[in-house]
């Protein structure tokens, strides 16, 4: 005869309290229901698995704590750190000179014609930076709204606006991961006009809005929504002026940031390949907050993988970089390019590092 199963008491209490952790643990995540497309494979083009990235160099100073952002100035980097400064570090990594402390994050740089560094600062909003090290809010509210996750920024041509995402309004930095389980759609495309002061919604509504450039003849700006796998794109000039469509949705991953070479090339970093389990628990609201919550304790669902995407003018894909091999760079959150290089920045890394162009578009 068998005999009953027993479970230690110890055991027991310890499943009850795990069962209460992910159902009733307060959570400020409160999970929209959506349904997202399948997701492409990444065993066929155009987003194939390979290793092209594998090849990339360091390049500018090592250990450093997170270059997000990057321009490349008089064959010198400018990029933004973990720790709110911002430093400008020559190719071979043998100057670096710390340019300001935000007392924030740097995520964004432009650099406005008259000089300025403009710097999209995840806390402390859209600031300004002259050649004297002074450090000014342009902006830190838009329509009323405070700027809950400023994340990007670009320039036009002639330095009349700045364009710049707001990622969340309800989650800050070091929250992305609790903004894209709730997908609540609270992101903001945002402009600020230089010569009045004021900073006017353009599109709201976004899935936690990231990246964004200006397209030829600043005639549209795009803007990643990294929650929705997709970029949207806003036309400031034509026939279409004021309305806004997709440029390309349905990504392999989480687009991040976002950069126009300025002639026929956009450049797109994907975070990190798409997560089975969140876009299957996408339509379950009272899944996705288990999750949120089992997220607080557990590591986070992040595939370690290089992945940087280029882009024709119609938002066709023309380059796929990748790299899942260990040791890999990444997460990319970054992708510019500079004469015979593409340059690659990251949230987490400790440097940076570029490819050679022409290995990019082989």
């Amino acid at each position: 005869m068998s005999r009953p199963i027993r479970f230690h008491h110890g055991l027991l209490l310890l499943i009850i309290a795990i069962g209460a952790f992910l159902l009733l643990m307060p959570t400020k995540v409160q999970p929209v229901a959506w349904s997202p497309e399948a997701a492409p494979s990444l065993s066929s083009d155009p987003y194939a698995d390979n290793q092209r990235l594998k090849g990339v160099v360091r390049v500018g100073a090592a250990d450093i704590d997170g270059p997000e952002a990057l321009l490349l100035e008089n064959n010198a980097l400018i990029t933004g750190l973990h720790d709110g400064r911002v430093i400008r570090t020559s190719l071979d990594g043998q100057d670096t000179k710390v340019l300001t402390d935000t007392g924030g994050r740097p995520l964004g740089l432009a650099r406005h014609p008259n000089g300025l560094l403009v710097i999209a600062d995840a806390v402390k909003g859209l600031l300004s930076l002259d050649a004297q090290g002074r450090l000014v809010a342009l902006t830190t509210s838009a329509d009323g709204v405070p700027l809950g996750f400023t994340d990007d920024v670009v320039i036009d041509k002639p330095g009349h606006y700045a364009y710049f995402s707001d990622a969340s309004r309800r989650f800050g930095y070091g929250e992305d991961l609790d903004a894209i389980i709730e997908h609540g759609g609270d992101g903001r495309l945002l402009r600020y006009d230089f010569q009045t002061g004021k900073t006017t919604m353009l599109l709201d509504k976004l899935e936690f809005a990231n990246g964004v450039t200006l397209g030829p003849d600043d005639a549209f700006v795009l803007v990643n929504e990294t929650g929705a796998y997709r970029i949207s794109r806003y036309w400031l000039s034509g026939s279409k002026a004021g309305t806004h469509d997709l440029f390309i949705d349905n990504l392999p991953g989480l687009p991040d940031n976002l950069a126009f070479n300025g002639r026929d090339r956009f450049w797109v970093a994907l975070y990190t390949p798409r997560n089975a389990l969140l876009d299957k628990t996408a339509p379950h609201p009272f899944v996705r907050k288990m999750i949120a919550r089992a997220m607080t304790v557990l590591p986070k669902p992040v595939e370690k993988r290089a992945f940087v995407l280029g882009l024709d003018l119609d938002g066709k894909v023309i380059a796929n970089l990748q790299d899942g091999s260990s040791g890999n760079y990444s997460p990319i959150t970054t992708a510019r390019e500079y004469g015979d290089w593409l340059y690659f920045g990251s949230l987490r890394a400790k440097n940076l590092v570029r490819l050679p162009l022409s290995t990019a578009l082989q």
